[in-house]
């Protein structure tokens, strides 16, 4: 499981769904790849996006080989900004979804860093990784029994955007 950064400071949390939208459209337009390169994006706020399909192998803009991994990414550039602690528990959250899922340990949780040579996920975020808080957070959740995510689509999925876009939630 790799978490990453977007690297774009999000001064905003209103702005999270159209950053989102700009990602996926670099990603697909400029990049020519299949979606956004993360299985799952992550506001400020905690709010979760699906991105990539679960099966697909996800993709960077570095040299290594993502096959096999679970992508997570957090909006925010963490080499200039502190990540908020909603944003630290979701991404926890869905961690420890996937690796009941996948059937994968939560010590498996690794940095772009340790893969290939960037700064992400920002220097803001690493530590959580490296120094273990982040996987203790995983494992505590998964021992309560690991979250469900639930996918909203038409009106209800319209409506929560709407909700973020207008800083009501």
């Amino acid at each position: 499981m790799t978490v990453h950064h977007t690297a774009a400071v999000l001064d905003s949390n209103r702005k999270a769904p159209a950053r989102a939208r700009a990602h996926q459209r670099y990603h697909m337009d400029d990049r020519g790849w299949i979606d956004l390169a993360y299985h799952f994006l992550v506001d400020a706020n905690g709010h979760v996006l699906e991105g990539r399909p679960l099966g697909a192998v996800g993709d960077t803009g570095t040299n290594y080989d993502p096959t096999g991994h679970f992508l997570v990414c957090a909006e925010g550039d963490f080499n200039q900004q502190a990540i908020p602690a909603a944003q630290v528990a979701a991404i926890a959250d869905v961690l420890a979804w996937g690796a009941v899922t996948f059937g994968v340990p939560a010590s498996t949780i690794r940095g772009h860093r340790d893969w290939a040579s960037t700064s992400c996920p920002g220097d803001g975020f690493y530590p959580l990784i490296k120094e273990g808080s982040l996987q203790a957070a995983v494992e505590t959740r998964m021992a309560a029994g690991a979250p469900s995510l639930s996918v909203l689509c038409g009106d209800a999925a319209i409506s929560r955007v709407a909700d973020i876009e207008a800083g009501l939630i």
